[in-house]
């Protein structure tokens, strides 16, 4: 059966509204759908709607929306189930607990809820689509399409299908996420993590280890990054970072001169194990970095800062 097509979506069912759930429906409200939301918790409705109220200035500054939030909140509705905000709905962005249990009860919940040619994307960051179609009467059109926090604000989605997701259900996620204005990837094989938390797990893996054997402070290793490579990867990644590297030679000319070099850095990387001393030594090094801001300040410091990137790295073309 063929998908909706993606310029025909007008209702998204929003499953899980804590933190990310949230700043989905934040999303697809600038985006002017109409978005069903649904979560267990006593507080939810009123937890999302203080939510997208003080996410919407930052949308309305990056030109995702020119509408009045109160405007868009009436297109927002609260539904006791999965089951019944998943009904009628064009899509559905479920943002379940991170428990491989409760993703299967609640996807299979979806599944006999929405038809068969609408599209199911899990935001988990954990778990294998394979693992999570277990249950489902109609697996093949549930994907991955796992956000970066916060979603209103971060572009990438990594896009993931499983053992017997159909490829038009894979190819019409990342187009319908790329029509709402994401980044889409597609993450061509299932590995725990996907790309981009891979990539970050390497990273930090060795910002750990320098930590640990006392090459520098945890304050000092953030600044590494946050003033150094960091700044250079919200502009292109490290394949075209090092192709620059390489001068007029390119990524050819880099693995020639300066690959043998980055083997022996590999070759020193470490390998540590999260230990309780290592866990104490890294916290400790958090807290005086933090110093007295608040949870609250951290969060309206980066999302001020990633206001001014993606400003400065948006496409002109």
């Amino acid at each position: 059966m063929p998908f909706i097509s993606a310029s025909d979506v007008r209702t998204i069912a929003v499953v899980g509204a804590g933190t990310i759930g949230s700043s989905w429906a934040a999303w697809f409200l600038a985006r002017g759908y109409t978005v069903r939301l649904t979560d267990p918790a006593a507080n939810a409705e009123a937890h999302a709607r203080t939510y997208i109220r003080n996410a919407w200035p930052a949308l309305v500054l990056i030109g995702v929306t020119t509408e009045d939030v109160d405007a868009a909140l009436g297109r927002l509705s609260m539904h006791q189930t999965a089951a019944e905000a998943a009904m009628g709905a064009d899509f559905v962005q479920e943002n379940a607990p991170e428990r491989a249990d409760i993703k299967r009860a609640v996807l299979k919940e979806i599944d006999a809820a929405v038809a068969p040619d609408k599209v199911i994307a899990s935001s988990t960051s954990g778990f294998g689509v394979t693992e999570m179609q277990a249950e489902m009467a109609h697996p093949e059109r549930l994907v991955v399409g796992h956000p970066f926090n916060p979603p209103h604000l971060i572009p990438l989605v990594e896009v993931v299908g499983g053992g017997v997701t159909s490829d038009d259900a894979v190819h019409w996620s990342i187009g319908f996420y790329r029509h709402v204005g994401k980044k889409a990837i597609h993450v061509r094989k299932e590995v725990p993590g996907h790309i981009a938390n891979r990539l970050q797990a390497a990273l930090w893996r060795e910002a750990c280890y320098l930590v640990e054997e006392g090459v520098g402070s945890v304050e000092d290793v953030d600044a590494a990054i946050a003033y150094g490579p960091g700044l250079r990867w919200a502009v292109m990644g490290p394949h075209l970072t090092f192709h620059l590297a390489g001068g007029r030679g390119g990524m050819g000319h880099f693995f020639d001169h300066l690959g043998p070099n980055v083997e022996r850095w590999w070759e020193s990387l470490g390998s540590p194990q999260i230990t309780p001393q290592l866990r104490d030594v890294v916290v400790a090094g958090v807290n005086e970095e933090i110093g007295n801001r608040s949870f609250e300040q951290l969060v309206a410091e980066r999302d001020e800062k990633l206001l001014g990137v993606l400003a400065a790295t948006a496409d002109k073309t």
